[in-house]
């Protein structure tokens, strides 16, 4: 139904609902959806719940990844998904937006927007994609600081301290950032650009007990694996972060290389999502339905 059905949403807040998908078996499959429609098609194919990535958000803005967009441009992007789809969203929180009382400003603007969690990395600015080179990391116990910081901010938001350390400092230097982390109160670790499938062995077994997040992006440093394939290494969750955008963009690509040699869409009708198909996605009809009910409701009677 919906959202404007107060009734009709979640009773149980964002970040309960987040942890909640988290605890039960099998790995925790969040696939990027960079707008409401893309949350909303991941919805109809079955996910439980969503990701948010800096990049996509960046790249569908037409800037790049560097740290330059603010807390309340990403909180647009959070409110929109959040509220067509309904699911919990992990959210791509870069590094912090400044210091200890910028990330707490963070959480808050975040938690209140709709997220059920965020991931802090440990990079300095101007920050770069995790798979890209000569990224330059932040002293370990400043992002410790940061992540005490967010974890006192939240009320329910699940906090992911993500380390992009293992390209300069080795596994063993991101194993002892992500110690220092969860001390710090992170709920989870999310080790960046592993390049090897014994990389995540090795961490897997440095953190016995420690939920785990992996990267599964394309064009990247990660070999390609499976969900399946990271729940085997015994990993808790996975994201696929720019998937859907990098899809959508080939997509537009062809369409307007297609208009711009035709003069004419033609060509491309078959590709494109019917209006019946839009319609259904983002539920006309039950708009419809409710402001037909509202009014009927309300219709005074001047018989009477």
């Amino acid at each position: 139904m919906p959202y404007l059905i107060g009734s009709d949403l979640p009773n149980v807040p964002a970040g309960q609902r987040f942890s909640n998908a988290l605890s039960r078996p099998g790995i925790l499959k969040l696939p990027g959806a960079h707008n409401g429609q893309a949350a909303l098609q991941a919805k109809a194919a079955g996910f439980d719940a969503l990701y948010l990535s800096g990049a996509a958000m960046t790249a569908s803005m037409g800037i790049p990844d560097l740290g330059i967009i603010t807390v309340d441009e990403v909180a647009f992007f959070i409110r929109q998904i959040a509220r067509a789809s309904g699911l919990p969203l992990l959210v791509d929180g870069d590094t912090g937006y400044g210091e200890a009382l910028n990330v707490m400003h963070m959480v808050r603007s975040f938690e209140d927007a709709g997220a059920g969690a965020v991931h802090l990395e440990d990079q300095l600015l101007p920050k770069k994609c995790g798979h890209l080179n000569d990224k330059k990391l932040a002293l370990a116990s400043d992002m410790a600081a940061k992540v005490a910081a967010a974890a006192r901010a939240r009320r329910d938001l699940v906090i992911i301290a993500r380390t992009d350390a293992a390209a300069r400092e080795g596994i063993e230097g991101a194993v002892a950032r992500a110690r220092l982390y969860i001390e710090a109160g992170a709920d989870a670790i999310f080790p960046e650009a592993l390049t090897s499938v014994e990389m995540f062995r090795e961490v897997r077994a440095a953190l016995p007990g420690v939920k785990l997040l992996a990267n599964m992006t394309e064009f990247g440093r990660t070999p390609a694996l499976t969900a399946q394939e990271f729940q085997d290494l015994g990993y808790d969750m996975v994201i696929w972060p720019v998937s859907s955008l990098r899809v959508a963009n080939k997509a537009q690509a062809r369409l307007y290389a297609t208009l711009a040699r035709d003069g004419a869409t033609t060509a491309m009708i078959p590709e494109m999502q019917t209006r019946a198909e839009l319609y259904d996605t983002i539920g006309l009809s039950a708009f419809e339905a409710l402001d037909s009910s509202i009014a009927a409701s309300v219709a005074p009677d001047w018989t009477a």
